[in-house]
Protein backbone atom coordinates (compact mmCIF):
# COMPACT_ATOMS: atom_id res chain seq x y z
CA UNK A 1 0.00 0.00 0.00
CA UNK A 2 3.02 2.57 0.98
CA UNK A 3 4.65 1.22 -1.99
CA UNK A 4 1.96 1.91 -4.37
CA UNK A 5 1.18 5.45 -2.57
CA UNK A 6 5.27 6.14 -3.05
CA UNK A 7 5.27 4.80 -6.78
CA UNK A 8 2.38 7.22 -7.16
CA UNK A 9 3.74 10.35 -5.80
CA UNK A 10 7.25 9.90 -7.40
CA UNK A 11 5.15 9.61 -10.91
CA UNK A 12 3.63 12.59 -10.45
CA UNK A 13 6.62 14.63 -9.27
CA UNK A 14 8.23 13.01 -12.56
CA UNK A 15 5.70 14.42 -14.38
CA UNK A 16 5.79 17.61 -12.51
CA UNK A 17 9.16 18.34 -13.05
CA UNK A 18 8.97 17.63 -16.53
CA UNK A 19 6.02 19.96 -17.56
CA UNK A 20 8.44 22.49 -15.73
CA UNK A 21 11.38 21.85 -17.53
CA UNK A 22 9.85 21.42 -21.11
CA UNK A 23 8.64 25.42 -21.05
CA UNK A 24 6.80 25.97 -24.63
CA UNK A 25 8.65 27.33 -27.24
CA UNK A 26 8.23 30.80 -28.38
CA UNK A 27 10.06 30.55 -31.41
CA UNK A 28 7.19 29.18 -33.11
CA UNK A 29 4.94 31.99 -31.57
CA UNK A 30 7.16 35.11 -32.92
CA UNK A 31 6.96 33.13 -36.57
CA UNK A 32 4.05 32.95 -36.66
CA UNK A 33 3.31 36.22 -35.12
CA UNK A 34 5.96 38.30 -37.76
CA UNK A 35 4.02 36.08 -40.45
CA UNK A 36 0.63 37.71 -39.83
CA UNK A 37 2.34 41.02 -39.46
CA UNK A 38 3.09 40.93 -42.86
CA UNK A 39 -0.32 41.92 -43.62
CA UNK A 40 0.51 44.78 -41.89
CA UNK A 41 3.45 45.36 -44.03
CA UNK A 42 0.93 45.52 -47.09
CA UNK A 43 -1.29 48.07 -45.49
CA UNK A 44 1.54 50.46 -44.37
CA UNK A 45 2.52 50.65 -48.15
CA UNK A 46 -1.49 51.40 -48.82
CA UNK A 47 -1.35 54.69 -46.72
CA UNK A 48 1.92 55.64 -47.19
CA UNK A 49 1.31 55.94 -50.75
CA UNK A 50 -0.36 58.92 -51.75
CA UNK A 51 2.54 60.71 -50.36
CA UNK A 52 4.86 60.19 -52.76
CA UNK A 53 2.31 61.58 -55.58
CA UNK A 54 3.58 64.56 -55.49
CA UNK A 55 1.89 68.00 -54.05
CA UNK A 56 -1.80 67.84 -55.34
CA UNK A 57 -0.99 64.05 -57.46
CA UNK A 58 0.61 66.05 -60.10
CA UNK A 59 4.08 63.45 -60.13
CA UNK A 60 0.78 60.56 -60.40
CA UNK A 61 -0.72 62.43 -63.09
CA UNK A 62 2.33 63.42 -65.09
CA UNK A 63 3.90 59.57 -65.30
CA UNK A 64 0.24 58.05 -66.09
CA UNK A 65 -0.72 60.88 -68.64
CA UNK A 66 -3.91 61.14 -66.73
CA UNK A 67 -5.75 64.60 -65.92
CA UNK A 68 -5.93 64.65 -62.05
CA UNK A 69 -7.67 67.84 -60.28
CA UNK A 70 -7.13 68.70 -57.10
CA UNK A 71 -9.97 67.33 -55.56
CA UNK A 72 -10.36 64.13 -57.54
CA UNK A 73 -6.67 63.34 -55.83
CA UNK A 74 -8.41 64.33 -52.43
CA UNK A 75 -10.67 61.38 -53.33
CA UNK A 76 -7.79 58.81 -54.58
CA UNK A 77 -6.08 59.79 -50.88
CA UNK A 78 -9.32 59.49 -49.04
CA UNK A 79 -11.23 56.03 -50.69
CA UNK A 80 -8.77 54.26 -48.85
CA UNK A 81 -10.39 54.83 -45.35
CA UNK A 82 -13.75 54.44 -46.80
CA UNK A 83 -12.52 50.60 -48.07
CA UNK A 84 -11.09 49.63 -44.79
CA UNK A 85 -14.45 51.06 -42.98
CA UNK A 86 -16.78 49.05 -45.31
CA UNK A 87 -14.55 46.33 -44.01
CA UNK A 88 -14.55 46.40 -40.22
CA UNK A 89 -18.21 44.49 -39.25
CA UNK A 90 -18.21 41.59 -41.80
CA UNK A 91 -14.78 40.66 -41.42
CA UNK A 92 -15.26 40.01 -37.69
CA UNK A 93 -17.92 37.58 -38.96
CA UNK A 94 -16.13 35.97 -41.65
CA UNK A 95 -13.18 35.24 -38.75
CA UNK A 96 -15.40 33.29 -36.83
CA UNK A 97 -17.13 31.51 -39.52
CA UNK A 98 -14.02 30.58 -41.91
CA UNK A 99 -11.12 31.12 -39.27
CA UNK A 100 -8.73 34.23 -38.60
CA UNK A 101 -5.89 32.39 -40.61
CA UNK A 102 -8.40 31.43 -43.72
CA UNK A 103 -9.95 35.13 -43.36
CA UNK A 104 -6.33 36.53 -43.83
CA UNK A 105 -5.16 34.54 -46.48
CA UNK A 106 -8.17 35.72 -48.75
CA UNK A 107 -7.35 39.09 -47.91
CA UNK A 108 -4.61 38.87 -50.35
CA UNK A 109 -7.15 38.75 -53.48
CA UNK A 110 -8.53 42.06 -53.58
CA UNK A 111 -5.23 43.37 -52.50
CA UNK A 112 -3.95 42.16 -55.95
CA UNK A 113 -6.85 43.02 -57.75
CA UNK A 114 -6.52 46.85 -56.46
CA UNK A 115 -3.03 47.16 -57.01
CA UNK A 116 -3.26 45.79 -60.39
CA UNK A 117 -6.31 48.58 -60.82
CA UNK A 118 -3.16 51.27 -59.50
CA UNK A 119 -0.47 49.61 -61.54
CA UNK A 120 -2.80 49.32 -65.24
CA UNK A 121 -4.90 52.41 -64.19
CA UNK A 122 -5.98 54.52 -67.55
CA UNK A 123 -8.79 56.50 -65.78
CA UNK A 124 -9.46 58.65 -62.52
CA UNK A 125 -12.45 55.74 -61.64
CA UNK A 126 -9.92 53.04 -62.11
CA UNK A 127 -7.41 54.95 -59.37
CA UNK A 128 -10.61 55.06 -56.79
CA UNK A 129 -11.28 51.52 -57.42
CA UNK A 130 -7.98 50.87 -57.30
CA UNK A 131 -7.75 52.75 -53.62
CA UNK A 132 -10.97 51.77 -52.13
CA UNK A 133 -10.56 47.75 -52.87
CA UNK A 134 -6.46 48.19 -51.35
CA UNK A 135 -8.46 50.23 -48.35
CA UNK A 136 -10.39 46.95 -48.05
CA UNK A 137 -7.73 44.55 -47.53
CA UNK A 138 -5.66 46.85 -45.39
CA UNK A 139 -8.56 47.19 -43.01
CA UNK A 140 -9.12 43.65 -42.42
CA UNK A 141 -6.11 42.86 -41.70
CA UNK A 142 -5.70 45.99 -38.58
CA UNK A 143 -8.66 43.43 -37.45
CA UNK A 144 -7.89 39.83 -38.14
CA UNK A 145 -4.00 40.56 -38.06
CA UNK A 146 -4.26 41.72 -34.15
CA UNK A 147 -7.01 39.33 -33.57
CA UNK A 148 -4.82 35.87 -34.56
CA UNK A 149 -1.79 37.23 -32.72
CA UNK A 150 -4.06 37.78 -29.02
CA UNK A 151 -5.51 34.29 -29.47
CA UNK A 152 -2.17 32.13 -30.50
CA UNK A 153 0.49 33.90 -27.88
CA UNK A 154 1.15 32.80 -24.37
CA UNK A 155 0.19 35.95 -21.85
CA UNK A 156 3.57 36.27 -21.02
CA UNK A 157 4.73 37.29 -24.57
CA UNK A 158 1.56 38.80 -25.70
CA UNK A 159 2.13 42.70 -25.59
CA UNK A 160 5.46 42.48 -27.67
CA UNK A 161 4.15 40.00 -30.35
CA UNK A 162 1.20 42.36 -30.22
CA UNK A 163 3.56 45.54 -30.65
CA UNK A 164 4.80 43.50 -34.10
CA UNK A 165 1.38 45.05 -35.83
CA UNK A 166 2.11 48.41 -35.02
CA UNK A 167 5.66 48.19 -35.85
CA UNK A 168 5.61 46.88 -39.17
CA UNK A 169 2.43 49.01 -40.44
CA UNK A 170 4.76 51.64 -39.71
CA UNK A 171 7.92 50.14 -41.90
CA UNK A 172 5.39 49.67 -44.50
CA UNK A 173 4.58 53.54 -45.01
CA UNK A 174 8.62 53.26 -44.31
CA UNK A 175 9.32 51.37 -47.22
CA UNK A 176 6.61 53.23 -49.30
CA UNK A 177 8.21 56.39 -48.65
CA UNK A 178 11.78 55.29 -49.95
CA UNK A 179 10.39 53.61 -52.95
CA UNK A 180 8.28 55.98 -53.99
CA UNK A 181 11.24 58.87 -53.35
CA UNK A 182 13.42 57.20 -55.47
CA UNK A 183 11.93 55.48 -58.14
CA UNK A 184 8.70 56.03 -59.98
CA UNK A 185 4.87 55.22 -58.44
CA UNK A 186 4.00 52.00 -60.58
CA UNK A 187 7.52 50.87 -59.34
CA UNK A 188 5.66 51.33 -55.65
CA UNK A 189 2.57 49.71 -56.95
CA UNK A 190 4.47 46.85 -58.07
CA UNK A 191 6.27 46.39 -55.15
CA UNK A 192 3.44 46.72 -52.91
CA UNK A 193 1.57 44.25 -54.98
CA UNK A 194 4.06 41.29 -54.17
CA UNK A 195 4.07 42.24 -50.62
CA UNK A 196 0.98 40.53 -49.95
CA UNK A 197 1.68 37.54 -52.04
CA UNK A 198 5.02 37.32 -50.63
CA UNK A 199 2.82 36.66 -46.86
CA UNK A 200 0.59 34.69 -48.51
CA UNK A 201 3.29 32.26 -49.60
CA UNK A 202 4.67 32.26 -45.89
CA UNK A 203 1.56 32.82 -43.66
CA UNK A 204 -0.32 29.78 -45.34
CA UNK A 205 2.09 27.35 -43.18
CA UNK A 206 1.23 28.47 -40.27
CA UNK A 207 -1.46 27.13 -37.89
CA UNK A 208 -5.20 28.57 -36.86
CA UNK A 209 -5.53 29.72 -33.70
CA UNK A 210 -6.90 27.02 -31.41
CA UNK A 211 -9.41 29.29 -29.87
CA UNK A 212 -11.25 29.21 -33.31
CA UNK A 213 -10.97 25.69 -33.50
CA UNK A 214 -12.31 25.42 -29.71
CA UNK A 215 -15.25 27.68 -30.85
CA UNK A 216 -15.89 25.38 -33.41
CA UNK A 217 -15.57 22.48 -31.08
CA UNK A 218 -12.95 20.58 -32.63
CA UNK A 219 -10.62 20.03 -29.45
CA UNK A 220 -8.60 17.83 -31.67
CA UNK A 221 -7.54 20.51 -33.99
CA UNK A 222 -7.27 22.66 -31.00
CA UNK A 223 -4.30 20.72 -29.38
CA UNK A 224 -2.50 20.09 -32.70
CA UNK A 225 -2.55 23.68 -33.15
CA UNK A 226 -1.26 24.58 -29.34
CA UNK A 227 1.43 22.16 -30.00
CA UNK A 228 2.43 23.47 -33.27
CA UNK A 229 2.66 27.22 -31.36
CA UNK A 230 4.16 25.59 -28.31
CA UNK A 231 6.47 22.56 -29.17
CA UNK A 232 5.71 18.83 -29.61
CA UNK A 233 7.26 18.02 -25.95
CA UNK A 234 5.20 21.12 -24.24
CA UNK A 235 1.99 19.63 -22.15
CA UNK A 236 -1.36 21.69 -23.94
CA UNK A 237 -3.98 19.77 -21.99
CA UNK A 238 -3.86 22.80 -19.29
CA UNK A 239 -3.33 25.59 -21.35
CA UNK A 240 -6.61 23.71 -23.16
CA UNK A 241 -8.47 23.12 -20.64
CA UNK A 242 -7.74 26.93 -19.92
CA UNK A 243 -8.94 28.27 -23.03
CA UNK A 244 -12.25 25.91 -23.27
CA UNK A 245 -13.53 27.48 -19.39
CA UNK A 246 -12.59 30.95 -20.82
CA UNK A 247 -14.85 30.31 -23.47
CA UNK A 248 -17.51 28.66 -21.56
CA UNK A 249 -17.35 31.71 -19.41
CA UNK A 250 -17.95 34.33 -22.13
CA UNK A 251 -20.53 32.42 -24.38
CA UNK A 252 -22.52 32.35 -20.76
CA UNK A 253 -22.12 36.20 -20.23
CA UNK A 254 -23.45 36.74 -24.11
CA UNK A 255 -25.74 39.61 -23.84
CA UNK A 256 -27.98 41.97 -25.95
CA UNK A 257 -26.58 45.51 -27.44
CA UNK A 258 -29.87 46.93 -25.24
CA UNK A 259 -28.72 45.08 -22.29
CA UNK A 260 -24.67 46.44 -22.86
CA UNK A 261 -25.15 49.77 -22.75
CA UNK A 262 -27.55 50.03 -19.34
CA UNK A 263 -24.17 49.25 -18.04
CA UNK A 264 -22.09 52.23 -16.42
CA UNK A 265 -18.74 50.75 -16.99
CA UNK A 266 -19.47 49.63 -20.63
CA UNK A 267 -21.23 53.30 -21.22
CA UNK A 268 -17.82 54.61 -19.75
CA UNK A 269 -15.75 52.57 -21.64
CA UNK A 270 -17.62 53.85 -24.75
CA UNK A 271 -16.80 57.20 -24.17
CA UNK A 272 -13.55 56.56 -23.24
CA UNK A 273 -12.21 54.59 -26.56
CA UNK A 274 -14.86 56.55 -28.81
CA UNK A 275 -12.89 59.84 -27.48
CA UNK A 276 -9.64 58.27 -27.60
CA UNK A 277 -10.39 57.46 -31.40
CA UNK A 278 -11.65 60.59 -32.06
CA UNK A 279 -8.72 62.68 -31.01
CA UNK A 280 -6.56 60.09 -32.87
CA UNK A 281 -7.55 60.73 -36.13
CA UNK A 282 -9.00 64.40 -35.78
CA UNK A 283 -5.30 65.44 -34.54
CA UNK A 284 -4.42 65.35 -38.59
CA UNK A 285 -2.04 62.15 -38.67
CA UNK A 286 -3.15 60.62 -41.53
CA UNK A 287 -2.72 64.63 -43.27
CA UNK A 288 0.60 64.25 -42.32
CA UNK A 289 1.37 60.62 -43.33
CA UNK A 290 -0.69 60.64 -46.54
CA UNK A 291 0.98 64.15 -47.61
CA UNK A 292 4.20 64.41 -45.87
CA UNK A 293 5.56 65.18 -48.96
CA UNK A 294 3.58 67.55 -50.08
CA UNK A 295 3.62 69.99 -46.66
CA UNK A 296 7.74 69.94 -47.00
CA UNK A 297 7.33 71.07 -50.73
CA UNK A 298 4.64 74.17 -49.17
CA UNK A 299 7.55 74.49 -46.71
CA UNK A 300 10.02 75.47 -49.04
CA UNK A 301 12.18 73.39 -47.02
CA UNK A 302 16.04 73.06 -47.86
CA UNK A 303 15.72 69.14 -47.77
CA UNK A 304 14.59 67.65 -50.84
CA UNK A 305 10.93 66.47 -49.65
CA UNK A 306 11.61 62.56 -50.61
CA UNK A 307 14.31 62.66 -48.13
CA UNK A 308 11.82 64.41 -45.18
CA UNK A 309 9.44 61.87 -45.86
CA UNK A 310 11.74 59.02 -45.82
CA UNK A 311 13.38 60.81 -42.13
CA UNK A 312 9.27 60.97 -41.10
CA UNK A 313 9.07 57.36 -41.81
CA UNK A 314 12.08 55.82 -39.67
CA UNK A 315 10.97 57.82 -36.70
CA UNK A 316 7.64 56.64 -36.78
CA UNK A 317 9.37 52.94 -36.54
CA UNK A 318 11.95 54.12 -33.54
CA UNK A 319 8.54 56.01 -31.73
CA UNK A 320 7.01 52.23 -32.14
CA UNK A 321 9.39 50.27 -30.57
CA UNK A 322 9.89 53.11 -27.44
CA UNK A 323 5.96 52.96 -26.76
CA UNK A 324 6.48 49.04 -26.41
CA UNK A 325 9.32 49.12 -24.56
CA UNK A 326 7.71 51.91 -22.10
CA UNK A 327 4.04 51.11 -21.99
CA UNK A 328 4.12 48.49 -19.28
CA UNK A 329 6.67 51.10 -17.20
CA UNK A 330 5.23 53.98 -17.71
CA UNK A 331 1.32 53.76 -18.04
CA UNK A 332 -1.06 54.33 -20.65
CA UNK A 333 -2.17 57.67 -19.60
CA UNK A 334 0.92 59.13 -18.86
CA UNK A 335 2.51 58.53 -22.36
CA UNK A 336 -1.14 59.76 -24.07
CA UNK A 337 -0.93 62.74 -21.93
CA UNK A 338 2.62 63.45 -23.09
CA UNK A 339 1.40 62.51 -26.70
CA UNK A 340 -1.69 64.85 -27.09
CA UNK A 341 0.58 67.58 -25.43
CA UNK A 342 3.58 67.06 -28.24
CA UNK A 343 1.03 67.14 -30.82
CA UNK A 344 -0.95 70.15 -29.58
CA UNK A 345 2.54 71.96 -29.84
CA UNK A 346 3.66 70.59 -33.32
CA UNK A 347 0.66 71.42 -34.82
CA UNK A 348 0.59 74.80 -33.16
CA UNK A 349 3.93 75.50 -34.67
CA UNK A 350 3.31 74.62 -37.80
CA UNK A 351 0.10 76.72 -38.39
CA UNK A 352 2.57 79.40 -37.05
CA UNK A 353 5.54 78.98 -39.81
CA UNK A 354 2.66 78.85 -42.72
CA UNK A 355 1.25 82.06 -41.65
CA UNK A 356 4.27 83.56 -41.19
CA UNK A 357 5.25 82.69 -45.18
CA UNK A 358 1.68 83.70 -46.09
CA UNK A 359 2.08 86.96 -44.97
CA UNK A 360 5.30 86.80 -46.96
CA UNK A 361 7.94 87.08 -43.41
CA UNK A 362 11.45 85.76 -44.26
CA UNK A 363 11.57 82.38 -42.93
CA UNK A 364 14.50 80.51 -44.89
CA UNK A 365 16.40 80.93 -41.56
CA UNK A 366 13.91 78.68 -40.00
CA UNK A 367 12.88 76.91 -42.70
CA UNK A 368 14.19 73.96 -41.00
CA UNK A 369 10.79 73.92 -38.23
CA UNK A 370 8.57 71.88 -40.18
CA UNK A 371 10.75 69.21 -40.47
CA UNK A 372 11.50 69.22 -37.07
CA UNK A 373 7.58 69.53 -36.14
CA UNK A 374 6.90 67.02 -38.33
CA UNK A 375 9.01 64.64 -36.77
CA UNK A 376 8.11 65.50 -33.62
CA UNK A 377 4.41 64.99 -33.87
CA UNK A 378 5.10 61.75 -35.65
CA UNK A 379 7.20 59.86 -33.05
CA UNK A 380 5.08 61.28 -30.25
CA UNK A 381 1.71 60.20 -32.19
CA UNK A 382 3.55 56.47 -32.49
CA UNK A 383 4.65 56.92 -28.66
CA UNK A 384 1.24 57.15 -27.44
CA UNK A 385 -2.11 58.20 -29.28
CA UNK A 386 -1.25 55.93 -32.29
CA UNK A 387 -1.02 52.31 -30.78
CA UNK A 388 -2.72 53.28 -26.94
CA UNK A 389 -6.26 53.52 -28.17
CA UNK A 390 -6.33 50.23 -29.67
CA UNK A 391 -4.36 48.61 -26.64
CA UNK A 392 -7.00 50.05 -24.59
CA UNK A 393 -10.00 49.10 -26.53
CA UNK A 394 -8.98 45.45 -25.23
CA UNK A 395 -8.53 46.28 -21.65
CA UNK A 396 -11.59 48.66 -20.39
CA UNK A 397 -14.52 46.44 -21.97
CA UNK A 398 -15.64 43.43 -21.01
CA UNK A 399 -15.18 40.38 -22.79
CA UNK A 400 -18.87 40.02 -24.04
CA UNK A 401 -19.09 43.59 -25.34
CA UNK A 402 -15.57 43.37 -26.57
CA UNK A 403 -16.40 42.26 -29.90
CA UNK A 404 -18.80 44.69 -31.08
CA UNK A 405 -16.88 47.60 -29.47
CA UNK A 406 -13.71 46.56 -31.52
CA UNK A 407 -15.84 46.89 -34.88
CA UNK A 408 -17.68 49.89 -33.97
CA UNK A 409 -14.76 51.53 -33.07
CA UNK A 410 -13.15 50.84 -36.18
CA UNK A 411 -15.61 51.80 -38.47
CA UNK A 412 -15.59 55.35 -36.58
CA UNK A 413 -12.01 55.33 -36.25
CA UNK A 414 -11.76 54.96 -40.41
CA UNK A 415 -14.62 57.18 -40.85
CA UNK A 416 -12.71 60.06 -39.07
CA UNK A 417 -9.80 59.30 -41.39
CA UNK A 418 -11.63 59.74 -44.19
CA UNK A 419 -12.83 62.85 -43.57
CA UNK A 420 -9.51 64.71 -42.60
CA UNK A 421 -7.45 63.18 -45.47
CA UNK A 422 -10.65 63.69 -48.32
CA UNK A 423 -11.36 67.54 -46.71
CA UNK A 424 -7.27 68.72 -46.00
CA UNK A 425 -7.24 69.78 -49.40
CA UNK A 426 -10.73 71.85 -48.79
CA UNK A 427 -9.34 73.41 -45.46
CA UNK A 428 -6.40 74.10 -46.99
CA UNK A 429 -8.22 75.81 -49.70
CA UNK A 430 -10.91 77.75 -47.20
CA UNK A 431 -8.54 78.06 -43.87
CA UNK A 432 -5.18 78.26 -45.95
CA UNK A 433 -2.65 75.80 -44.61
CA UNK A 434 -1.85 77.45 -41.27
CA UNK A 435 -5.46 77.65 -40.29
CA UNK A 436 -5.73 73.72 -41.10
CA UNK A 437 -2.75 73.53 -39.05
CA UNK A 438 -4.28 75.75 -36.19
CA UNK A 439 -7.78 73.61 -36.14
CA UNK A 440 -6.41 70.37 -35.50
CA UNK A 441 -4.24 72.43 -32.91
CA UNK A 442 -7.49 72.99 -31.24
CA UNK A 443 -8.88 69.55 -31.28
CA UNK A 444 -5.22 68.26 -29.65
CA UNK A 445 -5.71 70.85 -26.74
CA UNK A 446 -9.43 70.04 -26.06
CA UNK A 447 -7.83 66.15 -26.35
CA UNK A 448 -5.38 66.86 -23.32
CA UNK A 449 -8.44 67.54 -21.23
CA UNK A 450 -10.28 64.45 -22.48
CA UNK A 451 -7.34 62.60 -21.27
CA UNK A 452 -6.23 64.24 -17.99
CA UNK A 453 -10.24 64.02 -16.88
CA UNK A 454 -11.39 60.81 -18.82
CA UNK A 455 -8.98 58.31 -18.93
CA UNK A 456 -8.20 55.70 -16.45
CA UNK A 457 -4.93 54.17 -15.66
CA UNK A 458 -4.87 50.54 -16.82
CA UNK A 459 -1.51 49.71 -16.50
CA UNK A 460 -1.26 46.34 -14.10
CA UNK A 461 -4.92 46.19 -13.40
CA UNK A 462 -6.95 43.06 -13.98
CA UNK A 463 -10.30 43.42 -16.14
CA UNK A 464 -12.09 43.04 -12.87
CA UNK A 465 -10.59 46.07 -10.93
CA UNK A 466 -10.73 48.01 -14.37
CA UNK A 467 -14.90 47.38 -14.60
CA UNK A 468 -15.34 47.63 -10.50
CA UNK A 469 -13.74 51.27 -11.47
CA UNK A 470 -15.72 52.36 -14.39
CA UNK A 471 -18.85 51.30 -12.77
CA UNK A 472 -18.20 53.29 -9.69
Amino acid sequence: MNDKSIGISQQTLVSNTEDQVVPAKRFPQYCASLASTLGALAAGLTLGWTSSAGSDGKDLASEYGINISPDEFSWIGSLTTIGSAVICVPIGFFADLVGRKTTMLFMVVPFTIGWLLLIFANSVLLFYLGRFITGISGGGFCIAAPMYTAEIAEKEIRGTLGSYFQLLLCVGIFLSYIVGGFGHMKVLSIVSAIVPLVFFAIFVFMPETPIYYLQKGNEDAARKSLIKLRGAHYNVDSELQSLKAGLEESSQKNVSCLTMFKSKATIRAYIISYGLMIFQQLSGVNTVVFYASDIFEKAGSTLESKYSAIIVGAIQIIAVLASSLLVDRLGRRILLLLSIIFLFLATFVLGVYFYLQQIKEDVSAISWIPLLAVCVFICLFNFGFGPLPWMMLGEIFAPEVKGVAASSAGVLNWILAFLVTKFYTNLKDAMNISGTFWLYSVICAIGIFFVYFIVPETKGKSLEQIQRELDS
